[in-house]
C-alpha cells in the first residue's frame, strides 16, 4: 500500500498525547480541579468561554504548524488513505455544521487547519492540539461500533477548538507563554523511544505547572458537549451516538483500569454529562436532533456497514502481531463470516504474505458489500492488495478497478489508481490526475510524493524534484524543501531549461520557503 506509515515508536505518541491532553482536555477530578485554583476569575459562570482573548488566532495557528511539524515527523503518525477518507466523512459534515450554527466563525473557519491527525496508537484516545489540529488514535476507531460513536467524540474534540477553549486557558496563565508549551510538547516527542526521558519530559516542573494550571473546567467540558451535542445532531448524526458512546466508555472504566482508555482519564464520566445527553434525546423533534428530512443515508453520511468496514481496518494496521493476524485469517475463512471479519482476513493475509487467500477474502468482501457504500472501501481493499509487493495478477481487474479509482474524488482512490496507472504504463495519466489534485490540495505530502515518482518515471527530473520539495513543504519540513529546491535549480542545463515555466515555480517557491525560515529565526530570536 502506498501510505506514509513507519515502526512504531509509542512514547512519542504518548508524550504528546499527554500533553496535548493537558492543553485541551478536562481536570482529572473535581477535588484535584479545586487543588489548583488560583485566585481571581475562575472557569465558573463565564460570560464566554469562547473568547481566548490574550491570544491571537495567528500565534495559536503558528503554535499549532510548530507542533503539528514534529507529529508529522513521528513513525506513529499514519497517513492511510483510506482511514483518512473514512474519518473526513464524518470530519466534514461535523465542521459544516458547526459552521452553520455559528459555532464557527469566519476568522476560525479560514485560519485554524481543522485537520485530523492519525496515530497508530491501540489505546482508545482522540485529543486537540492548538491551533485547529485534532488527533485520532487507531484504537479509538476500532473500539466504536457505529459512525455516530466516532462522530461524537469528533463533535466534542470540535467544540473544544472551535469554543477556543485551549487559547482561553493560556491566555489565563499569564507567566505560561505559548512558546513554552510549545517547548514543552516538543521535548516531550524529541525523547523518542525512550519512555523514562519522555515521562521525565512530561512530569519535570515546568509540564507540571503546566497540566496544573491548564486544565479545562468543568463548565468547558460541559460546554463542549452541549456544543458539541448540537453540532453532531445539526450534521444529520444520531444524537443517540453521545449516549452510546459515554456508555462504552462507562462500562469500560468499571471493568478495568488497564491504561487501554485513556481517553476516561482526560473525560472522566459523571453522572451530570451523562444524564444531560440522555436527557436532549426526546427534544430530537423540537430540532435538537436529527433533522427529519435528514436520515444518515439520506445525507450521505457514512453507513453502520462502512464503518464496521473501517473499524476492521483501524484494527490490522494497528496489529503487530502475527499471531492476532493468522486468528483474523482463521475468522474470515469461516463460511458465513461477515463482511468485516472477511475485510480484517484478507488485509491480515497480506500482510503475512498469503497473497492468494488475501485476493480471494477481498473478493468475498466486495460481494459482501454491493449495494452499499462499504462498496468503497472494499474496492480500495481489493486496488491495494493488487498493488502490493508479490500480489498475483490479475490484469481485467486492476484495469477495471483503475479506471474507476481515476475517475473517483475519493483521496484513496485517486492515490490507488494513479499508482496502478503507474504500474500499468500509464504515467501520464497519473501526473494528470495528480497534479489536478495537487492544484486543489496542495498540503496532500502523499500525493506529492507519488507525483514525483511519476515525473521521474517520465524522465522529469526537475519536476520530480520540485513535486518531493512539495511535499516536504506541505508537512512544515522548510529546511528540507529548501534543500530540494535548492537541488532543483542546480540540475544540468539541459534539465533545467526543458521545462522553463516548472522552473520559474521553483524559484518563486524557494523564495517562500526562504521567507518562511526567516519567519521562523525571528520568532525563535523573540523568545
Amino acid at each position: 500500500m502506498f501510505s506514509c506509515s513507519l515502526p512504531p515508536r509509542r512514547a512519542v505518541w504518548l508524550a504528546v498525547a499527554s500533553l496535548a491532553l493537558t492543553l485541551s482536555l478536562p481536570a482529572g477530578d473535581d477535588a484535584r480541579a479545586q487543588a489548583v485554583a488560583r485566585p481571581g476569575p475562575v472557569a465558573q459562570n463565564l460570560p464566554s468561554l469562547g473568547d481566548g482573548e490574550g491570544l491571537t488566532v495567528s500565534a495559536e495557528r503558528r503554535l499549532g504548524d510548530r507542533i503539528a511539524r514534529s507529529i508529522y515527523r513521528d513513525p506513529d503518525y499514519l497517513d492511510d488513505p483510506v482511514l483518512v477518507d473514512y474519518l473526513q466523512q464524518l470530519w466534514q459534515p461535523l465542521l459544516a455544521a458547526a459552521r452553520q450554527r455559528g459555532e464557527v466563525p469566519a476568522e476560525l473557519g479560514d485560519r485554524l487547519a481543522w485537520e485530523l491527525m492519525i496515530s497508530r496508537d491501540r489505546r482508545v484516545n482522540a485529543f486537540a492540539l492548538p491551533g485547529g489540529y485534532l488527533g485520532v488514535n487507531l484504537g479509538l476507531l476500532a473500539v466504536t461500533e457505529r459512525p455516530e460513536e466516532l462522530a461524537s467524540v469528533l463533535a466534542h474534540e470540535l467544540s473544544h477548538v472551535s469554543q477556543r477553549h485551549i487559547a482561553r486557558l493560556m491566555s489565563n496563565e499569564q507567566r505560561m507563554a505559548p512558546w513554552m508549551i510549545a517547548g514543552m510538547i516538543l521535548g516531550a516527542l524529541a525523547a523518542g523511544s525512550n519512555p523514562q526521558a519522555a515521562g521525565a519530559a512530561i512530569m519535570g516542573s515546568s509540564a507540571m505547572a503546566a497540566q496544573q494550571s491548564l486544565n479545562f473546567s468543568r463548565d468547558m467540558e460541559r460546554e463542549a458537549d452541549r456544543i458539541g451535542f448540537g453540532v453532531l445532531t445539526g450534521a444529520g448524526f444520531d444524537g443517540q451516538g453521545f449516549v452510546t458512546m459515554f456508555d462504552k466508555l462507562q462500562q469500560a472504566s468499571r471493568l478495568n483500569d488497564d491504561g487501554a482508555y485513556p481517553y476516561l482519564r482526560s473525560h472522566p464520566l459523571t453522572s451530570e454529562r451523562i444524564g444531560d445527553m440522555q436527557a436532549r434525546l426526546p427534544s430530537a423533534g423540537a430540532g435538537l436532533g436529527p433533522r427529519a428530512d435528514a436520515a444518515p443515508r439520506a445525507a450521505g453520511l457514512p453507513s453502520a456497514a462502512l464503518h464496521a468496514l473501517a473499524a476492521a481496518r483501524a484494527r490490522v494496521l494497528a496489529e503487530r502481531d502475527s499471531t492476532r493476524w493468522s486468528a483474523w485469517v482463521e475468522q474470515a475463512l469461516a463460511p458465513n463470516a461477515p463482511a468485516p471479519a472477511l475485510y480484517a482476513g484478507a488485509l491480515s493475509a497480506q500482510r503475512l504474505g498469503q497473497h492468494v487467500r488475501a485476493a480471494d477474502l477481498a473478493a468475498r468482501v466486495r460481494q459482501a458489500s454491493a449495494g452499499s457504500d462499504a462498496r468503497s472501501l472494499a474496492d480500495a481493499l481489493a486496488l491495494q492488495l493488487l498493488l502490493s509487493p508479490g500480489a498475483a495478477p490479475n490484469p481485467a481487474l486492476l484495469a477495471e478497478l483503475r479506471e474507476a479509482a481515476l475517475a473517483s474524488d475519493a483521496r484513496a482512490m485517486v492515490l490507488f489508481g494513479s499508482q496502478a496507472a503507474l504500474v500499468s504504463g500509464q504515467a501520464p495519466r497519473a501526473a494528470a490526475r495528480l497534479q489536478s489534485w495537487v492544484v486543489e490540495r496542495p498540503r496532500d505530502a502523499l500525493a506529492w510524493l507519488l507525483l514525483s515518482r511519476v515525473h521521474q518515471a517520465q524522465g522529469q527530473t526537475l519536476r520530480a524534484v520540485r513535486a518531493d520539495a512539495e511535499s516536504r513543504a506541505a508537512h512544515f519540513d522548510w529546511d528540507g524543501a529548501l534543500e530540494r529546491f535548492k537541488a532543483a535549480q542546480s540540475l544540468p542545463p539541459a534539465q533545467r531549461n526543458a521545462d522553463p515555466i516548472e522552473l520559474a515555480i521553483v524559484d518563486s517557491r524557494r523564495r517562500d520557503i526562504e521567507e518562511r525560515l526567516r519567519e521562523a529565526m525571528r520568532e525563535d530570536e523573540k523568545r
